[in-house]
């Protein structure tokens, strides 16, 4: 007995591609650019951002709390940041994961997307006024006044890899990558 030749599928996404994929949650053809590897098998991006709707559980006030924590807390260490100097490399990332910890812990765990990335925001902007000042004589007198980037000193280089290394820490921190 000859085996029935199964019918060709289509990517519900793609039409023109023929797949041998089928998502596991609701069984839609999918081809292999649609596919999303889970830990139970394939599925299509629908379904998954289906599921990660469900882990989002931030409430209203999550928001505010976070930014208004983070833009303090990475304020106070842009002022130790002007002292530590070539130090700074091992402490920001260490002050990123105490303003990433306060925020978790003022939120209760709660989690969302655009939770992380508000909070890396405000610990960006927090980061920023006194890297903005540092830059001030740059602006102001930097071709006709004979200032040169050495002659500002390291200290705005300092405050530039303190505003980058907190904002990653803490996005990085709260979006459950571990660095």
């Amino acid at each position: 007995m000859i085996d029935p030749i199964p019918p060709k599928l289509f990517c519900y996404v793609h039409p023109n591609r023929e797949t041998v994929l089928r998502c596991n949650r609701c069984e839609r053809p999918i081809c292999t650019e649609c596919a999303v590897l889970t830990e139970t098998g394939y599925r299509c991006k629908e379904c998954v951002r289906g599921q990660q709707k469900v882990f989002e559980t931030a409430q209203s006030s999550d928001y505010l709390l976070s930014i208004v924590i983070a833009g303090i807390l990475a304020f106070f260490g842009s002022i130790i940041a002007g002292f530590l100097g070539f130090f700074i490399i091992f402490i920001a990332p260490v002050i990123g994961v105490v303003i990433a910890e306060a925020v978790r812990r003022v939120t209760h765990r709660r989690r969302a997307k655009r939770l992380f990335q508000l909070t890396a925001g405000a610990a960006a902007l927090g980061s920023l006024p006194l890297l903005l000042i540092n830059l001030l004589p740059l602006l102001f007198l930097g071709s006709n006044g004979g200032f040169s980037l050495l002659g500002i000193g390291l200290g705005l280089v300092w405050r530039a890899v303190y505003s980058f290394l907190v904002t990653s820490t803490v996005y990085y921190r709260l979006s459950g990558i571990r660095m």
